[in-house]
C-alpha cells in the first residue's frame, strides 16, 4: 500500500450551509414562513449540527492537506511508515487499545513536538493505519527499500523510545519485536546493541561517577565496560558520522532534532570516557 497525500477537501457542504444562511436570515419568504414550524419540529438544530459538524471536518482537513504540501514527499512517507509500524507493533496481541493510540499520540506530541495541524494529521494517519491489513514485514520492506541506511536508524530509535515511553521495564516480547524489526531494516548487531543499550541504562542515576552512569557512558558507544582508549575513539567517530543530522535533515526539522540529541549523547559520552 503506497503513501497518497491527501487532496484538498472540496465544498460538499456549502448547499447546506446556504440553506442554514437563508433560514436563519430569512432571505426567501417562502422558506421564512416556515421558520417557526421548522425551530419546532428540530430541524434547524439538526441542521445546524450537521453543518457545524462538516464545518469543522472541513477545517481539519484544510489543514491537515495544507500541511502535508508544505512537506518534503520523503518526510511525508517516513511518517506514515512510522505510524503504520507502531500501529503493526500494537497489533501483535490481536487489538490496539486506546492506551496504546494514546502512546503513540503522546510521543508525537511531546517527543516529536508536532503543533495541532501536525497532530491532526497524525491521528489522520493512526485512524488508517488500524484500519489497514497490510502486513508489517511489507512495512518495513518498503522502509527498508525506500531510506538510507542512517534513516533506519532513526526509526529503530523512534521505535524504542516508544516502548519506553511509559517507563519501567519493558517485556521480553515486546524488545524482541524491536530486535526483529532491527533485522529485517539490516541494522548491524553494533548498532543494535547500542541503541538498546542506551534504553536499558536510561533509568535514573545516582550521579555523573557513579556505576550506572559509567556503564551508560560505553553503553551509549556500544561498547563494553572497560574498553580502551583506541576504542572509545574509533566507536565516536563511527558514530558521529552515522549520526550526523544533515544525513537526515531530508526527512524534516523534527526528525533532524532526533539525531541532534543523539549526537549530544554521544559527545557526552566520549567526552567523559576520555577522561579515564
Amino acid at each position: 500500500m503506497q503513501y497518497k497525500q491527501r487532496k484538498q477537501p472540496g465544498c460538499g457542504g456549502c448547499f447546506l450551509l446556504l440553506i442554514l444562511f437563508i433560514l436563519l436570515t430569512g432571505g426567501f419568504p417562502a422558506l421564512f414562513s416556515f421558520l417557526g414550524t421548522l425551530i419546532y419540529t428540530g430541524i434547524v438544530g439538526i441542521l445546524l449540527f450537521i453543518g457545524l459538524f462538516w464545518g469543522f471536518s472541513y477545517w481539519m482537513q484544510k489543514k491537515i492537506s495544507t500541511y502535508e504540501s508544505s512537506q518534503t514527499e520523503s518526510h511525508n512517507r517516513f511518517v506514515w511508515l512510522l505510524v503504520q509500524i507502531l500501529i503493526d507493533i500494537a497489533k501483535i496481541d490481536g487489538r490496539v487499545s486506546k492506551e496504546e493510540i494514546s502512546t503513540i499520540q503522546r510521543f508525537f506530541q511531546y517527543n516529536l513536538r508536532y503543533n495541532q495541524a501536525q497532530m491532526f494529521w497524525v491521528k489522520d494517519l493512526i485512524k488508517e493505519a488500524v484500519s489497514s491489513s497490510q502486513p508489517m514485514a511489507e512495512s518495513l520492506r518498503e522502509f527498508r527499500d525506500t531510506f538510507a541506511y542512517e534513516p533506519r536508524l532513526i526509526l529503530l530509535e523512534l521505535v524504542y523510545q516508544v516502548l519506553y515511553a511509559e517507563g519501567g521495564r519493558v517485556p521480553d516480547a515486546e524488545l524482541q519485536v524491536a530486535r526483529n524489526i532491527a533485522d529485517y531494516l539490516q541494522i548491524t548487531d553494533y548498532d543494535k546493541r547500542t541503541i538498546e543499550a542506551k534504553y536499558k541504562y536510561g533509568g535514573p542515576q545516582q550521579g555523573p561517577g557513579s556505576r550506572s552512569s559509567v556503564d551508560q557512558h560505553y553503553a551509549t558507544l556500544g561498547l563494553e565496560p572497560g574498553a580502551d582508549q583506541e576504542a572509545i575513539k574509533k566507536a565516536y567517530r563511527k558514530l558521529s558520522m552515522k549520526y550526523h543530522p544533515d544525513k537526515v535533515g531530508h526527512l524534516g526539522e523534527e526528525f533532524r532534532g532526533v539525531a541532534e540529541e543523539k549526537m549530544k549523547e554521544i559527545n557526552a559520552a566520549y567526552d567523559f570516557l576520555k577522561k579515564l
